[in-house]
């Protein structure tokens, strides 16, 4: 009992304190995991919980989405609702107009409308047989286009999987050429391991013996020794006994870490021994393998190098084709959309003139050539000569816009002829304007018309206005008779020229 007392008095040792901050280690990386484990739970369910949230506000932004579409919707309907009523009571106008106006001329409208539809039968079924023709070579052209290409895409398919299984068939045999000798170098690299162990066993065994008894021998030897000592020593010094069991326990302790210390080092030199030995062996065989491994994988790589460079000068191919693609498209529908934006533009405007225009304007919206046949003929020949084949096909297209044509030469005569007459009054009245001057000035009494000239001012049969001067052809010595003056009032110039 009084050894144990004692014993649990003693400081702790270098062990107990290690494997305690190992306990301390290890409680702390169980907290560590722990807390690890609720963050990454927490984070899941708050993930969930975002996740549900997105769903459900994605919902109700796509709900509210299609309420504001179906509102653009029904506004765009109601507007075309009212422009096809507009429309609507527009063609109801003038076929009202048309058939009032056209109630005594029936017969000549029969006779216009078949006249008409005649020619207009006769250009439709010209621009069938040319749109039959363009059909038929353009099938033709499309039809040879495909079958070379459907060859050529059948040949160069041909090579390709011919190539391609070629180059797995090669594979297929270094892959199992290389597994082959890696497996016969693992089962010779086993055996070698094995017997080398079994010697390296016994012979650890033999020596193990040997020191053994060895050591039973010293031991014995030292403990003999040791006794003697030991009772000189308690004789001699009986103070220092509890201080020498404490370095004797201190000693045991050191021994046998010292023991445990030599047998790893001479375990691991035994072991760095036999590796060395065994990556000799091994690198000396392993160095031809590695050569023709190397010669493989460099042969393999260049292929690899050349089958990247081709899809790399596809991909650059396709991605031009690509983007090429995008800026054609892109401009086609700015264009589309620049030639719908003039469309709406002029149906509002021609809505607008819909409102100006007469009732001869509405009943016949398309006026008769001027020209006389004979004229008319004249330029349909000046025409066929300077016609070629391009320019005749881009007018086929628009033949459709001859009326339109009619109309906007129509209202650009009257415009022309609107400014002609403008300019004509314009002038007239800045004439009337200036005669009209004229006659307040000279009725009217002012510093400023007294100090201009004036033509109703007149003293002693002479006016202030300046004469012209008059040719003499009097001889010197004849007398000269009296000058006389003609006055004109305004009054009478106006009247007479209004």
């Amino acid at each position: 009992m009084s050894k144990k007392g004692k014993k649990a008095k003693m400081p702790l040792s270098d062990e107990e304190q290690l494997l305690l901050f190992q306990q301390k280690l290890l409680a702390e990386e169980e907290m560590a995991k722990k807390k690890e484990r609720l963050l990454s739970q927490f984070l899941k369910d708050k993930l969930a919980k975002e996740e549900h949230n997105s769903a459900l506000n994605l919902y109700k932004i796509n709900t509210q989405w299609r309420t504001v579409l179906r509102e653009v919707k029904t506004r765009e309907l109601h507007k075309d609702i009212e422009i096809l009523s507009q429309t609507f009571e527009r063609v109801v106008d003038c076929k009202d107009s048309v058939i009032k106006s056209l109630a005594t001329d029936l017969s000549e409208a029969e006779e216009q409308y078949a006249h008409a539809l005649r020619s207009h039968l006769h250009s439709i079924d010209q621009l069938l047989a040319l749109q039959r023709s363009r059909l038929s070579l353009l099938e033709e052209s499309y039809n040879m286009e495909l079958e070379a290409l459907t060859k050529e895409f059948e040949t160069e398919r041909k090579t390709i999987i011919d190539q391609h299984e070629k180059e797995i068939h090669y594979l297929q045999d270094v892959f199992m050429a290389m597994e082959q000798n890696y497996i016969d170098s693992e089962y010779e690299s086993k055996l070698e391991f094995q017997s080398m162990w079994d010697d390296l066993k016994n012979k650890n065994l033999e020596e193990k013996h040997f020191l053994r008894l060895h050591l039973e021998n010293t031991v014995e030897d030292l403990w003999r020794r040791f006794q003697d000592a030991l009772k000189n020593y308690t004789d001699a010094t009986e103070d220092q006994k509890i201080a020498f069991e404490t370095l004797k326990v201190k000693d045991e302790r050191s021994s046998k870490e010292i023991e445990a210390q030599m047998k790893k080092i001479q375990k691991l030199q035994d072991s760095i021994i036999i590796l060395r030995g065994k990556i000799m062996v091994h690198s000396h065989e392993n160095e031809d393998r590695n050569q023709y491994i190397r010669k493989d994988k460099e042969l393999v790589l260049a292929q690899l190098r050349k089958l990247k460079a081709q899809r790399s000068h596809a991909r650059e191919i396709s991605q031009e084709n690509l983007v090429k693609l995008t800026l054609e498209s892109n401009a086609t529908l700015k264009a589309l959309r620049k030639i719908v934006d003039k469309g709406e533009k002029i149906l509002k405007l021609a809505e607008i003139c819909r409102k100006f225009e007469t009732e001869e304007e509405k009943v016949l919206p398309f006026y008769s050539s001027v020209l006389t046949p004979k004229e008319q003929a004249e330029i349909e020949e000046i025409y066929r000569e300077e016609l070629t084949e391009e320019l005749s096909k881009v007018i086929v297209n628009y033949t459709g816009m001859e009326n339109f044509w009619k109309r906007y030469n129509k209202v650009k005569l009257e415009q022309l002829s609107l400014q002609q007459r403008r300019a004509q009054l314009l002038e007239i009245n800045g004439k009337l304007r200036e005669m009209l001057k004229q006659y307040l000035d000279g009725i009217s009494v002012s510093d400023e018309v007294l100090s201009q000239l004036n033509p109703l001012f007149i003293v002693n049969h002479r006016s202030n206005l300046p004469q012209p001067l008059s040719t003499p052809t009097t001889q010197p010595g004849d007398k000269q008779p009296p000058t006389t003056y003609n006055i004109i009032e305004a009054a009478h110039v106006i009247s007479h020229i209004l």
